[in-house]
């Protein structure tokens, strides 16, 4: 048989491909049969075509395609899809994405999460947290593993032993989904400290005001254990913009101490404007996307305040907190 693949939420002009794992799994069962895999053109006929979408908000793709039979799946078409169990346990092909980073592997070493944050289908999706796979099999032989978990910090003993696997066998690891600060103990901090990073960067999640002293705890742990590379902390943007304001203003703040220290150990925040995981259509506010686009872009936040900042011409970011605090 003859299978197409169509990955929706990809960009050919990104730079780094992060690889759809359904996808590669997809691959790699099909091609134990015997059959032909690849990415579908409109000018071949397939017997089988398969859609993924993981985010609701990405458009789909609506070229006209020649198969006999067509699959979709993934949390952005339908929160329940999942793989068949023979599929989901294939080690994933990634050789279906050309430009896929060398010597480095994607996956989980969890599935689920304990936490009912609102802009988020895990819990939903797949329950509570539990083992998955162990290091060795998600790294395969590769060197760098990107992980993909919600919350490994939130597995307890296993996640322990999958840090204490991680740093014996010298891999180099990116946990890409954050982790949790609240949980972090000392344990944790020595085990963190000793890792190999793909980027000497630590993840971590600060979604409210009250996560802000927990990062701080966390990134105060990890550091006096020796790390020194980078903290980088997701921030979803509320529909409160004087609260998403003073979060971010805090870490500005903080990253501008840090550099009048000459301190190696850097703070980078990153906003996500709130998606709402149900309705797609649920329009983002203006002063997000400006938000996101003062804080993600390093030239702006190192040199401006969000106040400062202009993102088009004869307006400044000042008029958000001049509207939004008076009220």
């Amino acid at each position: 048989m003859r299978i197409g693949l169509l990955d929706i939420d990809f960009k050919s002009n990104t730079k780094n491909v992060y690889p759809n794992l359904a996808l590669c799994k997809i691959a790699a069962w099909h091609k134990a049969q015997g059959d032909i895999v690849e990415f579908a053109t409109p000018f071949d006929h397939y017997d089988i075509l398969y859609r993924s979408k993981i985010f609701n908000f990405s458009p789909d793709d609506t070229t006209i395609y020649n198969a006999d039979k067509e699959i979709r799946g993934g949390t952005g078409y339908d929160i329940a899809s999942t793989l068949p169990a023979y599929i989901d346990d294939m080690q994933p092909d990634f050789t279906i994405y050309p430009n896929i980073a060398p010597n480095t592997s994607w996956g989980f070493l969890t599935r689920g999460c304990p936490n009912k944050c609102a802009w988020c289908v895990v819990p939903r999706k797949e329950g509570a947290i539990r083992p998955y796979w162990d290091i060795d099999r998600v790294a395969n032989g590769a060197k760098n593993v990107i992980l993909m978990d919600n919350n490994i910090l939130a597995a307890g003993d296993y996640a322990i032993e999958q840090f204490h696997k991680i740093i014996d066998r010298g891999y180099r690891v990116d946990f890409n989904q954050a982790l949790d600060a609240r949980l972090i103990t000392p344990e944790h901090a020595k085990l963190l400290a000793r890792m190999k990073w793909v980027e000497r960067r630590i993840r971590f999640g600060c979604d409210t005001p009250k996560q802000i002293e927990e990062c701080e705890r966390a990134i105060a742990m990890i550091t006096n254990e020796g790390f020194k590379g980078q903290f980088f902390l997701y921030c979803m943007l509320t529909d409160n913009f004087y609260e998403s304001w003073q979060r971010l203003m805090y870490w500005w703040l903080r990253d501008q101490e840090l550099r009048d220290m000459h301190k190696t150990a850097r703070i980078y925040p990153h906003c996500q404007p709130f998606r709402d995981p149900i309705n797609p259509n649920r329009s983002i506010p203006q002063w997000q996307k400006d938000m996101a686009h003062w804080c993600n872009r390093k030239v702006y936040f190192e040199s401006t305040p969000f106040e400062e900042f202009r993102p088009r011409k004869n307006f400044s970011c000042g008029e958000y907190v001049q509207q939004y605090t008076r009220r």
